[in-house]
Formats: structure tokens, C-alpha cells, sequence
């Protein structure tokens, strides 16, 4: 949250690594047949309903929490102290310690998490050391990064040396078909007190937060959440979110929490965001071939052409970053991403998107003239990088984009289709 006034701030919910950062008609039908039968709302009848629903979470944690797992982290970091180096005294050397949770998605014991559980220090990377422990087990054992997906805050690990017995997937299910008050379990660790379980419900199904790590700004990029009041606390960060039926629906990965904003710890404000389980399907298979590498948001091959200093190094912008006068001497819109260069061979330049050619410095910047600018993508505006990540970051391999440009005065729209060069 950016403005000064704003008394909530999204956290990141990995305990010790997270920093800050529609409804269905009633049936008609049914609410008379209900006033019509005072039986069904007796005492005995609501009793009989909540122990059904009781028993129902019961059922689901039963079966599915022995697939729940327990992460912890250690980075060693070394700290300056001032005076030491007053005295030629070298940095001290401390562990960091974090930790999240995760669920097991396959026989193989692959473990789906957030990536900011597993990320070492200043979330550059994976931690040093990462430990697992699944439920009833006093002791963890190692694990490996089988893949690392920061902007899409995901990462994918794997035991070693764990029983094979003890590898317990829990079923995904499909987060398309979620709908506004469907149950909502959420496993995790909240405050490292490892295995536990709250309940709530769907608040909504399409939030639209920043998620993750690597956004041009430094903020993760804005995707679709899903939004719960089950209680979710530093700790659950990694962990399941599941339906009724046992399935996992999402991944916990924030809160709201309006502690932080005076100085506190981050708490469950009844507000929690997780990432959508179908987000991660589609992501699995790249995680999975990464080779304990880096997995990217897709890419359409083209740079932005405006950009600005800040904090010694140009940082890409969008038009609005510009006064009304300096637009109005440019020739360019009021807002909208400047196409700076175009990769040969790429969706952008088989969709024929052009590149300026005239450079012209300002104070505090530059901006190539003579190209497209992109002011919407499916329909939503753009006017920066992070803006069209958003557009592209749940496409798939074969998918298109509808982009809005600008050409010379012109606006006119352009199918962009996303390849195999989109994912290197």
C-alpha cells in the first residue's frame, strides 16, 4: 500500500521470513417451504446442522492434514556493527531463521509452498538451509529446491530421505469453480505452532492483490486472489487452503493486518489472500523441469521506452509519470507503456508491434519516440511494465493477448499469441 493514510497493510505470512508489503440468488422456493415449517428451525435442527458441518471438518482434517508439512529455514547473514568497524573489527555473523508451511501435491513427495517460505536473505534466492517435517514426525529432514518462482511468490521442494510412506498428497481441486460463501480450510503453522486449522469461508473469489517478488518496482505484480475470513497468521504462509471436499483451492500467502501499520506483528484481521490452486497447475510443470532454477512470468519480447532515475539507475515508467505539458510537447497519450524495443522473432514482433527509433533525454530520464504505446491489455489499462506482467502472468503456452496501441494518433487493437520463447 503506497499512500501514508492507509491504516492496512498487506503481509507476507511466512513466519520470520514475510515482510510487509457476486453473490448466488436464493431460492425462492426454499425460504417459503422454510417459513412455512417452524420444525426446521428449532433448536434440535440448527444443533443437527452445526454437527454436520462439524463433522464434515472433522472428516477433511482427518484425512488430508497427514499431507500437510512444516518448513523451516537458516541463512547465515552477517551484520556490521558500526563501532567494530571504527576498530577494524569485521561484521558478526548471525543465523536467520524462518518459518511457513506446505502440502505435498504428488507421490513423489514434491511440496508446493510460497517462495518467500524457502527465500534467503533480502529474498534473493533460496535460504541456505531448508528442513521439512510432516505430521507425528519429531525429527525434519533436508530438502532440495526443485524450482523457484518469485513473481508468481511459489516454489516447488523435495525431501530427502523422507519415508516414502510418509508422503501424503493432498487432491487439487479447480478454484474456477469457486463461488462466494463455499467453507474454507486453511492448515498451516500460525506463530510456528506447526499443525493447526482454521475455518471460514470464500469472501471472494477475484481480489486483485500484488503478489510476489521481481515487479519492475520492487512490489510484486497484481494477480487474482482468493479472499477468506479463515483465520490466517504468520506461519501459514505455504500452507493449503481447502474446500469442503478436502481439495486444495488456494495456497495462504498474505493478510491484511492493521498491527503492522503501528509497529506490531502481522495478524489475522479476518481479511486472508491465497494464491489460487489453478494458477499453480498451470505453473507446475515449469516448476518441476526448473532443475532447482528460476521460473519466469511469460514474456511477449519488448522493453519499455520511457524510463526515469531513481536511486542512481533508470527505472522503466509509464506515461502518467510524465507532466500534462511534457505529453502534450511529446505527442503522446495521457498514459500507456512507451514500446521501447522490440525483440526479433518475438510474439510482439510477429504481432508486428514497432519500436521507436527517435531518443530523446529529459531531466531525470529519457524516452524513445516513434514506436507504439500499449494503453491496454484484455481490456484492462496499462501504463507501466507490471501493468501488462499482470496481463500475461496466468497465460499459458499458445494463449493471446489483446493489445490496445497507439500509433501515431491511431488506436487500434492487436492479437498478441504467447510461444515457446515467452517461457525461456
Amino acid at each position: 500500500m503506497r499512500g501514508r493514510g492507509v491504516a492496512v497493510i498487506l503481509v507476507l505470512v511466512g513466519l520470520g521470513l514475510g515482510a510487509t508489503f457476486l453473490r448466488g440468488q436464493v431460492p425462492l422456493g426454499n425460504a417459503q417451504t422454510s417459513a412455512q415449517t417452524p420444525a426446521a428451525s428449532t433448536p434440535a435442527a440448527e444443533a443437527g446442522a452445526k454437527l454436520q458441518n462439524e463433522q464434515n471438518t472433522i472428516q477433511v482434517v482427518a484425512r488430508y492434514e497427514p499431507g500437510l508439512v512444516y518448513i523451516s529455514t537458516e541463512t547465515q547473514v552477517v551484520t556490521q556493527d558500526p563501532f567494530g568497524m571504527m576498530f577494524g573489527q569485521g561484521g558478526q555473523t548471525q543465523v536467520q531463521q524462518g518459518v511457513g508451511s506446505g502440502f505435498f501435491v504428488n507421490a513423489a513427495g514434491d511440496i508446493l509452498t510460497n517462495y518467500h517460505v524457502v527465500a534467503g536473505e533480502d529474498s534473493s534466492g533460496a535460504a541456505q538451509k531448508i528442513s521439512v517435517r510432516v505430521m507425528g514426525q519429531q525429527k525434519s529432514v533436508p530438502a532440495k529446491v526443485i524450482g523457484l518462482a518469485p513473481q508468481y511468490d511459489l516454489a516447488l521442494i523435495r525431501p530427502t530421505g523422507l519415508d516414502a510412506g510418509l508422503v501424503r498428497p493432498i487432491p487439487l481441486g479447480n478454484s474456477d469453480t469457486l463461488k462466494v460463501g463455499q467453507k474454507a480450510i486453511a492448515m498451516g503453522a500460525p506463530f510456528g505452532l506447526d499443525f493447526s486449522v482454521t475455518e471460514g469461508i470464500v469472501s471472494s473469489t477475484a481480489r486483485q492483490i500484488p503478489i510476489g517478488f521481481g515487479g519492475v518496482s520492487g512490489q510484486g505484480i497484481t494477480q487474482k486472489a482468493i479472499q477468506t475470513d479463515a483465520a490466517i497468521n504468520p506461519g501459514n504462509s505455504g500452507g493449503p487452503l481447502l474446500d469442503s471436499g478436502g481439495r486444495v483451492i488456494g495456497i495462504n500467502t498474505q493478510i491484511i493486518s492493521p498491527g503492522v501499520q503501528a509497529g506490531g506483528t502481522g495478524q489475522s484481521a479476518g481479511v486472508g489472500f491465497a494464491i489460487p490452486i489453478n494458477a499453480a497447475k498451470n505453473l507446475l510443470p515449469r516448476l518441476q523441469a526448473a532443475k532447482g532454477g528460476i521460473v519466469t512470468a511469460p514474456r511477449i519480447g519488448l522493453t519499455a521506452g520511457l524510463s526515469a532515475q531513481a536511486q542512481g539507475q533508470n527505472v522503466p515508467v509509464g506515461l502518467s509519470a510524465l507532466s500534462p505539458q511534457g505529453k502534450e510537447q511529446l505527442g503522446v497519450p495521457e498514459s500507456g507503456l512507451v514500446v521501447g524495443e522490440v525483440t526479433p522473432g518475438s510474439p510482439a514482433a510477429k504481432a508486428g508491434l514497432k519500436a521507436g527509433t527517435d531518443v530523446q533525454q529529459f531531466r531525470g530520464g529519457q524516452i524513445v519516440l516513434g514506436g507504439d504505446v500499449i494503453t491496454a491489455a484484455d481490456g484492462d489499462p496499462v501504463d507501466g511494465v507490471e501493468d501488462l506482467q499482470a496481463a500475461l502472468i496466468d497465460k499459458k503456452q499458445g494463449d493471446t493477448v489483446t493489445l490496445k496501441v497507439w500509433r501515431g494518433g491511431q488506436t487500434r487493437d492487436v492479437k498478441v499469441t504467447l510461444d515457446a520463447s515467452s517461457y525461456q
